[in-house]
């Protein structure tokens, strides 16, 4: 196979949480070891870094991956999922895994893969960690895919475990309460290893004071430590605990024999999309009329970006806006601002909810808006309606990003 073939298996033959949902979510550990065994424990041939969260976690492994470049190191970054290729997933500074060695790698495991009933998760993860043992970087920074304790990347021994926050997605897997979510994230404290939470929230730091007293790890509340203030090219005031976050991890590491000057921090976190390639974080896409596109799409999430968002000064605004079909409108619909045009569409994927759906919802609630047939085709109508000193924002879901990136 070549590589458009090898992927085109890896979506179509096996399930995968971002297209199908929960029938794609494996609440065990056991897939993973066993293939852990087969590839000769990978995890165990590299240090990490390893971030959970609800919301951050990617915009804080992709500035924590952008300062230890700058201090000169190789850094491997695992994310998921990715906007426009599978490749985005893998990278060593910055520098996507080869369509070769995806090739080759699936060539030589296929049988493995088909006979054990692996998902595409387990099987992403165990690719990740191979090319990372076979590359040999400085340190990788292996992002959760979903919750923490029984997600497929938690057979790492990171040199420092990271927390983002804590909100209410993924309910159905994580349990209903944040407190039930942040036990489960949790999860990846490990015994003796420094976790850094990003953002102390009430009903999560006794669960995490009692995680980490359990594996005598020590703890630390990064909003609660880091007093100075420090810019970063990824824009949005809701960036500022993500930073926060990151430092205090740089705190971590460099008591594990690392060495990062200020300078470099300073580089790091103004050259996290130039030197990760991170897109979709408060991204703008053009000017006049201003674009903007941001991947949020959970409550806690999108609080912090409307919020932004009602910072912007425009004439008009239009909110090109797509969602799945597992989201619990009716605890978001509030975070909308009433005085915008909306565009609904539908996600290109299996679970993307059905545009004519989410319009009926949000103009029962008094909004206004159109249906349209795709994400492209509503931000056409966007642009096409949309004067100079107009903004447009599209989001809701990180596949309506993707779409239009």
């Amino acid at each position: 196979m070549n590589y458009s073939d090898t992927v085109n298996w890896m979506f179509n033959q096996l399930p995968m949480y971002q297209n199908k949902g929960k029938s794609a979510y494996k609440a065990d550990l056991s897939n993973t070891i066993l293939l852990a065994n087969h590839l000769k424990n990978p995890e165990h041939k590299f240090k990490s870094i390893h971030v959970a969260g609800t919301n951050g976690k990617g915009s804080t492994s992709h500035m924590i991956a952008s300062i230890l470049q700058e201090a000169g190191y190789n850094v491997g970054l695992y994310t998921s999922p990715h906007l426009i290729d599978f490749r985005e997933r893998i990278k060593i500074n910055g520098t996507p895994i080869s369509e070769e060695f995806i090739v080759q790698f699936i060539g030589q495991n296929k049988l493995f893969f088909e006979a054990n009933a692996l998902s595409f998760f387990e099987m992403t993860v165990g690719l990740a960690f191979d090319y990372f043992a076979k590359q040999v970087p400085d340190i990788v920074i292996v992002e959760v895919g979903l919750g923490g304790r029984l997600d497929s990347t938690n057979i790492v021994t990171p040199e420092v475990s990271v927390i983002t926050n804590i909100g209410l997605d993924h309910t159905q897997f994580l349990g209903n309460t944040i407190t039930e979510i942040a036990r489960e994230k949790g999860g990846i404290i490990k015994p003796k290893i420094p976790v850094v939470i990003g953002e102390t929230q009430n009903e999560t730091k006794s669960v995490f004071n009692e995680l980490a007293r359990a594996n005598n790890a020590p703890i630390y509340f990064a909003d609660q430590l880091l007093k100075d203030s420090y810019e970063s090219d990824l824009k949005g005031s809701y960036q500022a605990n993500n930073i926060k976050s990151a430092l205090q991890t740089i705190v971590e590491i460099e008591k594990k024999d690392f060495t990062i000057d200020e300078s470099a921090i300073k580089r790091g976190l103004l050259s996290v999309v130039k030197n990760t390639g991170l897109q979709g974080r408060w991204q703008i896409l053009q000017e006049q009329p201003k674009l903007i596109c941001d991947t949020a799409h959970n409550k806690e999430g999108l609080t912090y970006v409307m919020k932004q968002l009602n910072e912007e000064h425009y004439n008009s605004l239009h909110i090109v806006l797509g969602m799945v079909n597992d989201k619990n409108l009716e605890t978001i619909i509030a975070l909308f601002p009433k005085h915008a045009t909306y565009y609904f569409c539908r996600p290109n994927i299996l679970r993307g909810l059905d545009a004519e759906t989410l319009r009926d919802f949000f103009i029962k609630n008094g909004f206004v808006g159109m249906a349209y047939d795709s994400v492209p085709e509503g931000l056409k109508s966007a642009k096409n309606n949309a004067e100079k000193s107009d903004l447009i924002y599209v989001g809701g879901s990180t596949f309506v990003v993707a779409e239009i990136i």
